[in-house]
C-alpha cells in the first residue's frame, strides 16, 4: 500500500473526530422594539432593507462625492487597516494549513568507513508525509479562531473606513459652514461700510456726532476681524481634508461656495437591524466567537496528540539508486504524547481562555449598548436642531426687519445711531447662529448615518 493511501483513511478519521470547543451562540443582548427619539426629520423604517454604500450621495454634493472617492485610495489610516486585515487573513490560512499533511523530500550522500566493509558511499532519496490526527478538535478550533479573527479584522476595516468617511464629511460640512460665515461677514462688512459713509456725511452736515461715526467704525472693524477668524478656521479645515484624502496640505484646496445645503431627512432602521449593520458590533461578535474556539484549543491539551508519519524512497551504498531492490518505506506513529503532570499549566490555560471569552462577551454587550446610545443621541440632535433652526430662521427675519427700521429712523432723525448699532449686532448674531445650527444639523446627519452603520439606498429615502 502506498503511503498516501494509508494516510487518507486516518485523515478522514481525524476530521470526523469530536471537538472540545463549547457550543457557540452570540451573547444575548436585549434590544428595544423601536428607537425612542424618532421625529419628523428622522422617519423610521425607510431603510430597513437598504445596504450600506456611498451613503454620502444623499447630500447631493459632487465635491463631497469626489473627496470621498479620493479618501478610499489615499488615506494612510485606511491603508494601515487594510494591511492589518491582510495579516489576519494570512494567519487564518496559516492555521488552516494544519488540517493537511506536511510532505517533504530528502536527498543526501555521505562517505563513511567501517572495519568490516571498508569505505562506502551511501546515497538516498526519500519522501515523507506527517499528519496530526485532530481527534479532539484542537486544529479545527484553531482554524475556527483564525477565521473569526479574520472576520473581525474585516469588520474593523469596515469600521475604520466608515469612521474616516464620516470624519471627512463632517470636516467638509464644517468647511462649507465657514464659507457661509465668511459670505455673511463679507456682505455685513459691505453694509457696515455704507452705514459708516452715511454717518460721516451726517457728521459733516452736523446731523450726527463723532460718537456715531466711532460706533460705525467699531462695527465695521469687528465684522472684519470676525471675517479673518472665519478665514483662519476655513484654512485649518481645508488642511484636515487634505490629510484625510492623503495629500499635502500645501497643494490641496477646495473652492469656496456661497450658501449651505439643508440636512437630509435620515431614515432610521430598527434596533435589531443596527446589530447587523454596525461593523464594530460585527467585529466584537467575531472576537467572542474566536475566544470561544480558543477554549476548545485549551481543552484539547488534556488529551493525547497522535501524529502519523509515512515515508518512502530509495537508499543505496553503490550502484544504481532508483531500482526496486533499493526501495524502502515506513508507516507508523511518529509521535504520541500525553503530558501527565504539568503543575496546573493546562488548567490555568483553560481558565484563562474562559476569562478571555467572558471579557469579549462583555465587550460585545457594551458595544451594542453604546451603539444604541449613539443612535438615540444623534436622532435627538437631528430633531431638536431642526426645530431650533426653524425658530432661528424666524429670529433672523425679525432681526432684519428691526435693523431696516432702525436705519430708516436714523436717516429721518427719529432714532440714535446706537439703535442702529444694536439692531445690526442682533441681526449679525442671528444670521451666524442660524448658519451654525445648519452646520450642526449636517454634522448630526453624518453622525446619525455613522451610528446606524452606514448609508441607505437613496431611492428608498
Amino acid at each position: 500500500m502506498r503511503a498516501a493511501e494509508a494516510v487518507l483513511p486516518l485523515a478522514l478519521l481525524g476530521l470526523a473526530a469530536c471537538s472540545t470547543a463549547p457550543a457557540y451562540a452570540p451573547p444575548a443582548v436585549s434590544t428595544p422594539a423601536a428607537f425612542r427619539d424618532t421625529g419628523p426629520w428622522t422617519p423610521a423604517g425607510a431603510a430597513d432593507t437598504a445596504q450600506a454604500g456611498d451613503w454620502w450621495a444623499v447630500f447631493a454634493d459632487p465635491v463631497l462625492d469626489g473627496l470621498e472617492q479620493r479618501l478610499s485610495g489615499g488615506n494612510a489610516s485606511l491603508a494601515q487597516a487594510l494591511a492589518r486585515y491582510d495579516q489576519a487573513r494570512a494567519l487564518a490560512r496559516q492555521a488552516r494549513s494544519d488540517l493537511y499533511p506536511t510532505v517533504g523530500i530528502d536527498a543526501g550522500a555521505a562517505s563513511q568507513r567501517t572495519t568490516s566493509a571498508g569505505r562506502t558511499d551511501p546515497v538516498g532519496l526519500s519522501a515523507s508525509a506527517a499528519y496530526e490526527l485532530d481527534l479532539w478538535g484542537r486544529v479545527r478550533s484553531q482554524v475556527a479562531a483564525g477565521r473569526a479573527d479574520a472576520d473581525a479584522s474585516a469588520a474593523d476595516l469596515a469600521a475604520v473606513r466608515l469612521s474616516l468617511q464620516a470624519q471627512l464629511a463632517d470636516a467638509y460640512f464644517q468647511l462649507r459652514g465657514a464659507d457661509a460665515q465668511i459670505a455673511v461677514l463679507s456682505s455685513t462688512a459691505d453694509a457696515y461700510r455704507q452705514a459708516l459713509d452715511l454717518t460721516r456725511r451726517r457728521q459733516v452736515g452736523g446731523a450726527s456726532s463723532a460718537l456715531d461715526t466711532g460706533r460705525a467704525e467699531t462695527q465695521l472693524a469687528t465684522a472684519l476681524a470676525q471675517q479673518e477668524q472665519a478665514l483662519a478656521d476655513r484654512a485649518l479645515l481645508e488642511h484636515a481634508l487634505a490629510v484625510l484624502v492623503g495629500e499635502p496640505a500645501s497643494s490641496f484646496s477646495v473652492a469656496a461656495i456661497d450658501g449651505l445645503s439643508d440636512a437630509p431627512r435620515t431614515p432610521v432602521t430598527t434596533p435589531s437591524l443596527v446589530l447587523q449593520r454596525r461593523p464594530d458590533i460585527a467585529a466584537a461578535e467575531r472576537r467572542v466567537a474566536a475566544a470561544n474556539a480558543r477554549i476548545g484549543v485549551a481543552r484539547a491539551a488534556w488529551f493525547p496528540t497522535v501524529t502519523l508519519a509515512a515515508s518512502g524512497g530509495w537508499q543505496s551504498t553503490g550502484g544504481e539508486l532508483l531500482t526496486t531492490a533499493n526501495r524502502v518505506w515506513a508507516l507508523g506513529p511518529a509521535a504520541a504524547a500525553l503530558p501527565l503532570l504539568d503543575g496546573g499549566a493546562r488548567k490555568a490555560e483553560v481558565a484563562r481562555t474562559r476569562a478571555v471569552f467572558d471579557e469579549a462577551a462583555a465587550g460585545y454587550r457594551q458595544t451594542v449598548l453604546d451603539a444604541f446610545r449613539e443612535v438615540e443621541d444623534q436622532m435627538a440632535l437631528a430633531n431638536r436642531l431642526a426645530a431650533a433652526q426653524a425658530r432661528q430662521d424666524e429670529a433672523v427675519d425679525a432681526a432684519a426687519r428691526t435693523r431696516a427700521l432702525a436705519t430708516t429712523r436714523y436717516r429721518e432723525g427719529a432714532a440714535s445711531y446706537l439703535d442702529v448699532v444694536t439692531a445690526q449686532t442682533a441681526e449679525l448674531d442671528a444670521r451666524r447662529s442660524a448658519l451654525d445650527l445648519r452646520t450642526r444639523r449636517l454634522a448630526a446627519s453624518v453622525d446619525l448615518i455613522r451610528a446606524l452603520g452606514g448609508g441607505w439606498n437613496v431611492a428608498s429615502s
